[in-house]
C-alpha cells in the first residue's frame, strides 16, 4: 500500500522547489514562453493552481465536483486548458499566494479522507494516494517547462519514483489514446534513480526492456524530451514504439517536444 504521508510530503517538496524558480521573478518575466506552445511561466503555474484546486474539491465536496464534471463534458478537450487561461490572469504576485494555499489546502484534504475512500476525477476514481501522485507528477513536468523556459538544470531526486511509476502504469494508456491495442506482455523497465540504485518494473525475462537513467524515462514519459534526445536504451520493437507514444499525464495525445529540441 502506497505511503499517503509521505506522498502528500514529496508533493510539498515538489511545489516548494518550483516556487523557489518562479518567486523572485519579475512579472514580465512571469511572461516567458516555456516550451508547451502558447503557455508562458503564468499559465503554467495557473494550471497547477487549478488543478489543485479542483482536486481538493473533489476531495471535499463530491456534489459540487459531478457539476464541475457536467459543465466540461462538451468541451472535454479544451476545459483543461481555458481554465488555466483563466486563472492566468490573476497578478504573479497574487498567483503565487492563490497557489501556496491551494496546494496547502489539497494536503490537508487529502490527509483526512478516509482509507479506502476512492475520490472521483474526470477518469476513474482514484484513491487519495493516487491523486497526490498525480499531482506530483504534473507539478514536477510542468516544473520542467518552466525551467526549460529559464534555462536551469534542475537536479534529479527520490521522487521521480512516483512519477517513473506513473509512466509504467499508463503503458496501455498511451496505446489506446493512439487507437492501437497494447501488447498482452508486460515489459521490463529497469531505471538508474538519482542515487545510483535501480528502480525496477515488470518481469525480469521479459523479451521487451527499457533501461536507462531514471530522469530521462520521466522526461519522455511526460512529454518533456524527444526519445532520440536521452540515454534510454530498449530491446525489442515494442518498447521503442512505446517510447515514441508514452504519455503520463491524461488527455489527447500530446505532441512532444521536437528531437534535438534541447540538444
Amino acid at each position: 500500500m502506497a505511503d499517503l504521508a509521505a506522498l502528500l510530503d514529496d508533493f510539498a517538496a515538489e511545489c516548494a522547489d518550483l516556487e523557489n524558480l518562479v518567486a523572485p521573478l519579475t512579472p514580465k518575466q512571469w511572461q516567458t514562453p516555456t516550451p508547451s506552445p502558447g503557455w508562458d511561466i503564468t499559465t503554467q503555474i495557473a494550471h497547477l493552481t487549478w488543478t489543485d484546486e479542483v482536486s481538493k474539491l473533489a476531495a471535499t465536496d463530491g456534489d459540487t465536483f459531478t457539476k464541475l464534471l457536467t459543465e466540461a463534458a462538451p468541451k472535454m478537450f479544451t476545459f483543461v486548458d481555458e481554465a488555466a487561461a483563466e486563472v492566468a490572469q490573476t497578478p504573479p504576485a497574487d498567483l503565487l499566494v492563490r497557489w501556496r494555499a491551494g496546494r496547502a489546502e489539497l494536503i490537508a484534504a487529502l490527509a483526512a479522507v478516509p482509507a479506502g475512500t476512492k475520490l472521483p476525477w474526470f477518469g476513474p476514481p482514484m484513491s487519495p494516494a493516487s491523486m497526490i501522485s498525480a499531482r506530483i507528477m504534473e507539478s514536477w513536468a510542468h516544473g520542467q517547462d518552466v525551467a526549460d523556459a529559464l534555462g536551469v538544470d534542475r537536479t534529479p531526486t527520490a521522487r521521480l519514483r512516483t512519477v517513473a511509476h506513473i509512466s509504467v502504469r499508463t503503458r496501455n494508456f498511451a496505446y489506446t489514446v493512439h487507437g492501437e491495442s497494447g501488447p498482452a506482455e508486460e515489459f521490463r523497465v529497469e531505471l538508474t534513480a538519482p542515487d545510483g540504485t535501480l528502480w525496477t518494473w515488470g518481469p525480469e525475462d521479459a523479451k521487451q526492456r527499457v533501461t536507462g537513467p531514471a530522469v530521462d524515462f520521466c522526461l519522455v514519459a511526460t512529454q518533456r524530451r524527444h526519445r532520440d534526445d536521452t540515454a534510454l536504451v530498449t530491446e525489442g520493437p515494442d518498447a521503442e514504439h512505446w517510447l515514441g507514444i508514452a504519455q503520463a499525464f491524461a488527455g489527447p495525445p500530446g505532441s512532444g517536444r521536437e528531437a534535438g529540441q534541447f540538444a
